[in-house]
């Protein structure tokens, strides 16, 4: 196995510096996404840079439930951020995803967030996503009992789409209410190639986390 050193690096940069960027628009600000490895890592205090969504092949690993409590078979576990960026990613079932870790890692987005009345305009941009892939954005609920999650637009009817043949994507989303550091945007793609309407899927299985970003 070799280090990411760009994916590391990267992770490192991003979650050093999520200040916000001025955008044009008046109140506009505009925020990098992160990994959702790199995320989850710093917050559940791992050891290693771990995806709890993300799985490899390891004919030495026993059966089990990830960090996330997500069961994978035997033979298979989360994936680390050292491992070979051309490992094959597969899901806790040990069903190919079709890209490498490299690809997932890859991934990377910002979104500009400006005040629209009692609710808040979300434009986002979106780079190195899973070719044609279908993906829906939520909002994380942090408080002090646990994180919930509900669609982005509130609704499950704006929050999804379909990346273009070269991985990139934009749209925009009006958020009710305001974003503050209470939530997160959280970007979910969908290896089942469907929706799931107000639930993100079975994690881990058919839904997975990859980008992520926290208003500081």
């Amino acid at each position: 196995m070799r280090v990411v050193f760009s994916t590391l690096v990267a992770f490192g940069l991003a979650l050093a510096t999520a200040s916000a960027q001025p955008g044009g628009a008046q109140g506009a600000k505009t925020y990098g996404f992160v990994t959702h490895a790199a995320f989850f890592s710093l917050e559940a205090k791992q050891a290693n840079l771990i995806d709890p969504q993300a799985f490899v092949a390891d004919q030495t690993a026993a059966a089990g439930a990830g960090p996330q409590g997500i069961v994978h078979l035997a033979g298979f576990r989360p994936a680390f951020g050292v491992e070979d960026p051309s490992t094959a990613a597969v899901n806790a079932q040990g069903r190919p995803l079709g890209f490498d870790l490299g690809a997932w890692f890859g991934a990377r987005g910002s979104v500009k967030l400006t005040p629209a009345g009692s609710n808040t305009a979300a434009a986002f941009t979106f780079a190195g996503l899973v070719p044609s892939g279908r993906y829906s954005l939520f909002e994380n609920h942090f408080t002090d009992s646990g994180v919930t999650f509900t669609p982005l637009d509130g609704t499950a009817t704006t929050n999804s789409f379909t990346a273009a043949h070269d991985g990139t994507a934009a749209l925009q989303i009006t958020v009710p209410g305001a974003v503050t550091h209470a939530e997160g945007l959280l970007l979910v793609y969908h290896s089942d190639g469907r929706d799931h309407g107000m639930q993100r899927g079975q994690l881990g299985i058919t839904a997975h986390h990859q980008l992520i970003v926290r208003v500081p």
